[in-house]
Parts: structure tokens; C-alpha cells; sequence
């Protein structure tokens, strides 16, 4: 996963990192924008890793 900045220090977005195409893919946060607030997008990255199957 990274944390990727969206152009002011509350505009933040995040990308996860795929295996299958060795790059990171921008991720669209549960608000339908590829940016959001800081909190957004940590919130929303933190959900996905730590609730993913088998990790």
C-alpha cells in the first residue's frame, strides 16, 4: 500500500501494490474519488489490509 498526495496536506489518496503487474493502481476511496481527506484515505486502506483473507 502507499499513501499517495493529492496537491495540499488534506487531499490524500492511496494506491495497493499488485503482484500480477508488478505496479501500484490507484484506489477509488468508499466516497467515489480517487482523493479524499487524510483520514479518509487511511481509514479506508487500513479496513482493506487489515480485514483482507489471509493475511
Amino acid at each position: 500500500m502507499r499513501l499517495r498526495y493529492g496537491g495540499s496536506a488534506s487531499t490524500w489518496g492511496f494506491a495497493l501494490y499488485l503482484a500480477s503487474t508488478d505496479k501500484y493502481e490507484d484506489t477509488i476511496l468508499p466516497t467515489g474519488s480517487f482523493a479524499g481527506t487524510p483520514e479518509e484515505a487511511l481509514d479506508c486502506a487500513c479496513g482493506l489490509y487489515l480485514t483482507a483473507p489471509g493475511i
